[in-house]
Formats: C-alpha cells, structure tokens, sequence
C-alpha cells in the first residue's frame, strides 16, 4: 500500500526522534527557511549534523523515528515523502 506522509514537526531543545514510532519510507526532510536557527541532526556516529533554515535533503527508505533532532524552540522540520 502506498501512503502519502507530510508532517510539520516540532523540535525541541533536547534531542527527540521526528516521530514516536516507526514509520519506513522515502522522505524529503528539510527544516524551513523561516526557522530562528539550525536544527540539529544526531549523526549515526553520535556527530551532529546542522541543517541551515532552507536546507533540505532526500533520503530514501529510512525509518523516520532513527532519525533524532534538536533546535531552537518554535523552529520546525519539514517531512514529505511516502511509503512507497
């Protein structure tokens, strides 16, 4: 079954998965150009990785709850994508 997901995600100041529970699929992740701040991505080697106001990135077949931020209060991440 093929699922369309868009999501507007809320970030906090501590690091937190962009959804609760699993979720597979091909997403454009991007955090919007009206954001105070970086938004902070924990890397897979525990680095972190800042993503500009604007900045955006396909990735294909990920579970968007590995994926953990953080960022400023009131500063958002964009999903969109699909299970497909």
């Amino acid at each position: 079954m093929n699922n369309v997901i868009m999501r507007q995600i809320n970030v906090t100041t501590d690091f937190a998965p962009l959804v609760p529970e699993k979720l597979v699929g091909t997403f454009e992740i991007s955090t919007p150009p009206t954001n105070a701040g970086n938004v902070i991505f924990l890397g897979d080697d525990g680095s972190e990785v800042p993503f500009l106001p604007g900045e955006y990135h396909t990735l294909v077949r990920i579970d968007l709850a590995s994926i953990q931020v953080k960022g400023q209060a009131g500063d958002k991440v964009s999903v969109v994508g699909g299970s497909w």
